[in-house]
């Protein structure tokens, strides 16, 4: 029962080839804020009920309506992961039907990041992540918080796994 409400991303990790998680990434809280906001939307309508006399029966059905896909939603969110491995990324969403996406860190040609107004504002961003694969189930990670400071985790993994060469440069005051 336990894994229906909380996500468990050990038991994806190949710890006989040595994978270690580096970073396991919630999504940000702005994910689920339309999803609170319906909720709270729920107590106006349970509050109608004393007024809409022998209707009561409709504000409170609009309440519980509102109230359970709220948490429905948000719990869905919370259940939304994004790992960083040592050897891969991986995501994996879904309550009781799971999904989970992989791509080798090897595969990862391009990392966009795209962060609106709102995300600079609170504090997320959205990755785009390209591979030499024209289908790929791992493609958009959305509301990923502190993106800068992930990007360059995965960044670093890449790196020190030698997937990418080193360029050296002269920085002694040779001109360009």
């Amino acid at each position: 029962m336990g894994r229906f409400l909380e996500p468990d991303t050990s038991r994806h990790l190949l710890k006989v080839e040595g994978e270690v998680v580096i970073d396991e990434v919630c999504k940000h809280w702005a994910a689920t804020l339309p999803w609170c906001l319906l909720m709270s939307t729920s107590i106006p309508l349970f509050a109608a009920m004393v007024w809409a006399g022998p209707l009561f029966w409709l504000p409170m059905v609009l309440g519980a309506v509102a109230l359970l896909v709220g948490f429905w939603k948000c719990h869905v969110a919370y259940m939304d992961r994004f790992v960083i491995t040592n050897m891969r990324v991986f995501r994996v969403h879904g309550v009781f039907n799971q999904h989970l996406a992989t791509m080798p860190m090897t595969r990862i040609l391009d990392i966009s990041l795209t962060q609106s107004l709102f995300g600079q504002l609170f504090g997320y961003g959205h990755f785009i992540f390209e591979s030499a694969a024209q289908d790929q189930g791992l493609r958009d990670i959305r509301f990923v918080g502190r993106p800068e400071e992930r990007d360059l985790t995965i960044q670093r993994v890449i790196q020190r796994a030698g997937l990418r060469t080193k360029m050296s440069v002269d920085v002694s005051g040779g001109s360009w």
